[in-house]
């Protein structure tokens, strides 16, 4: 879908400017124009999508629903699942937190889905099928989704609502009051339309700079640090190999689909399974520059408790991998 940003970045950066593709400038450059294309585009779509949505519906009807607790765990399995389908890296699967947030889901359920959305999508499912098999994927999926899911219900049980920020809090409120209106006066689409776009400006406005900071912090990271820079610490012999693997990963910044030929060659060089897909967990579930985008809607508290509950569910997960293989 977003060939064609990848199409213009490769253009600005190695035709227009002139720059070597074996260049750590250039690399981090056209990483840069990529993402923020990207990441704009689906930021501006989602929370246009979203605006909709709650001009039709009271954010306390999404919330009822998705809380409703006749199967329990069943709403954090739909997020997960949601996630699955969406071939999203974490930074870009941050706009559709936020519509998620000022959509009334619950925090928990939000929190699926972010840390599934990166880990497991379309795109990873078949690169894993062809480089590790179809029982390594299957559990793999699995995994991903589960990982999500228990996170998500983890996070519930801390009511971690109050760590939003005001930003995000003044949103939610403008959103009910907006729904209230809509409904109690049955507003023509044409007429709620200068509302929402209004609103769209505004979380725009408010977000946009941390998507900039974010993505430039990745650039600089994809082209700078080489892909062997972290292997000689993850070697089968060292006990604490997935913690160091999780740990390490942080800083670093790519999507599922990228770092899955950085976990072949893990493999290939012995490291253990386990280990190397604990690696590419913490590369695409956590890093620096999704912190970043957080920030606008998360207190720094909150963005700790999620990264060290996600932190230690993937070290979990890596672990498992190295017992059952």
């Amino acid at each position: 879908m977003f060939d064609w940003t990848q199409q213009f970045a490769d253009w600005l950066v190695y035709d227009l400017c002139g720059m070597t593709r074996d260049s750590h400038m250039a690399q981090a450059l056209n990483f840069f124009f990529y993402d923020s294309i990207k990441i704009l585009i689906l930021l501006f779509v989602v929370i246009l999508f979203m605006g909709i949505v709650n001009s039709y519906f009271p954010v306390e009807k999404v919330r009822n629903f998705l809380s409703r607790n006749k199967f329990y765990g069943a709403e954090y399995f739909m997020a997960s699942a949601f996630g699955v389908v969406t071939p999203f890296c974490s930074c870009s699967s941050v706009p559709l937190f936020i519509g998620f947030v000022k959509g009334g889901i619950p925090l928990g359920v939000t929190f699926a889905f972010l840390i599934t959305s990166p880990l497991v999508n379309e795109v990873a499912i078949g690169l894993f099928v062809g480089l590790f098999g179809m029982k390594t994927t299957i559990i793999y999926v699995v995994s991903g989704v589960l990982l999500g899911m228990i996170a998500g219900i983890i996070l519930s049980r801390f009511k971690l609502e109050r760590f939003l920020t005001p930003w995000v809090k003044e949103v939610l409120a403008n959103a009910q009051r907006e729904s209230e209106v809509f409904e109690a006066q049955k507003t023509p689409f044409s007429q709620r339309l200068p509302i929402i776009w209004t609103e769209v400006y505004k979380i725009l406005k408010g977000v946009v700079p941390f998507v900039i900071v974010g993505i430039a912090i990745g650039g600089l990271m994809h082209g700078y640090i080489p892909e062997g820079f972290f292997e000689k610490y993850l070697t089968k012999e060292n006990p604490i190999a997935v913690p160091v693997a999780t740990i390490l990963a942080v800083p670093m910044y790519s999507n599922a689909s990228g770092v899955l030929p950085i976990v072949q060659v893990l493999v290939s060089k012995g490291i253990p399974l386990g280990t190397a897909i604990a690696f590419m967990m913490a590369v695409v579930g956590l890093s620096v520059p999704e912190a970043m985008l957080l920030k606008k809607v998360m207190s720094l508290k909150l963005i700790g408790i999620f990264f060290a509950v996600v932190t230690i569910c993937i070290m979990i997960s890596g672990y498992t991998f190295n017992l059952i293989f």
